[in-house]
């Protein structure tokens, strides 16, 4: 039993190993994407506040 329930444990880890590795992954590549045109909004936005 104590067995079985380690498993399940190592499963659960593994799993949510791979759901951080994804989001990060995902959080990359947008920023990736994106970076460019954040860097002209936050350009903008620097400009009008007279920064």
């Amino acid at each position: 039993m104590a067995k079985l329930l380690r498993n399940q444990k190592g499963q659960g880890l593994t799993e949510y190993a791979l759901i951080i590795a994804l989001v990060a992954i995902v959080a990359v590549a947008a920023l990736t994407l994106l970076g460019g045109q954040i860097d002209t909004i936050f350009g903008n936005i620097s400009t009008q506040l007279g920064g």
